[in-house]
């Protein structure tokens, strides 16, 4: 009896070892956030910041129902916005300057007001504690980590947004070694977006983010960026010659999008498809 007691003894021991063993091996469960979006529903966020950034655009700050909520947003995608205006139900995509990372309880988005805008005029009068509907994530484009070598972009004005985001993700990462280029045109000095937090990335980063301004009026004679828009030329000089490990991003006024995409077809890319999707060479936002 005294030989069966010890055998069950020891084999007790060995199960609980390897369930101790087990259990230190997966290490602590890590609690998933909560994420703010849904894709079939639209939510209400209240603006709770608004910082000016030029004349007629601001970054605007909505807070998510709970400071450990994240919005719950693919870097790479949008989402939307609507309201009722003048009767009429009305929507935009904006895309999010904010990381899920790095922005619990919140996110940002940079919005330029134009005078005949609907969405963008609505949120540029808000006040602080009004809400805005918004739904999401929508989009085909969802960036990971060191999927191509080389991210090629090109950005008009606002159009800037996703860029942004993903050369943001980029520069944070130590473990991503993409490299990026992007031109950048606005129409005066004035109208740059971002570019002091553009210019800290490019710091974090030098070796693989570089940024190329260009104005379409420059203001000063001061001015040491390129001047007029993107040419077959321009993009020539920057960007790395076309091969599979080359993505093309473009985000930005119409008229901009398809001289590029004219451009790039110039330049060995294939064509851009009517509506982009993730796989592709050329990706429109």
């Amino acid at each position: 009896m005294d030989g069966i007691k010890v055998l069950a003894t020891f084999a007790v021991a060995v199960l609980f070892y390897k369930l101790f063993k087990n259990a230190k091996s997966q290490g602590p469960k890590v609690k998933e956030p909560v994420r703010a979006l849904s894709k079939n529903e639209f939510k209400e966020f209240e603006l709770y910041e608004k910082v000016p950034v030029t004349h007629n655009t601001a970054m605007y700050k909505f807070k998510l129902a709970h400071p450990e909520h994240v919005l719950g947003l693919p870097i790479g995608q949008h989402i939307t916005v609507k309201a009722e205006i003048d009767g009429k139900t009305v929507s935009r995509s904006y895309t999010p300057t904010s990381l899920d990372h790095e922005s619990a309880g919140y996110f940002e988005l940079l919005v330029k007001t134009y005078p005949e805008g609907n969405i963008s005029k609505h949120i540029g009068d808000l006040k602080i504690g009004d809400k805005v509907k918004v739904s999401g994530p929508r989009g085909f484009y969802e960036y990971t980590p060191n999927v191509r070598s080389h991210l090629a972009m090109v950005a008009g004005g606002t159009g800037i947004s996703p860029m942004f985001q993903i050369i943001k993700a980029i520069a944070k990462d130590p473990e991503d070694k993409t490299k990026v280029t992007l031109l950048y045109g606005n129409v005066r000095e004035s109208d740059i977006l971002l570019k002091e937090e553009l210019t800290e990335l490019c710091n974090m980063k030098p070796d693989q983010i570089k940024i190329v301004y260009l104005l379409d009026k420059p203001e000063t004679e001061n001015w040491d960026g390129r001047v007029g828009y993107v040419t077959k030329e321009l993009m020539e000089e920057y960007f790395p010659s076309q091969t599979s490990d080359v993505q093309l991003l473009i985000c930005g006024p119409p008229g901009m999008v398809s001289a590029v995409k004219r451009n790039a077809v110039a330049m060995g890319f294939p064509r851009a498809k009517p509506i982009s999707k993730m796989e592709d060479q050329i990706f429109v936002f």
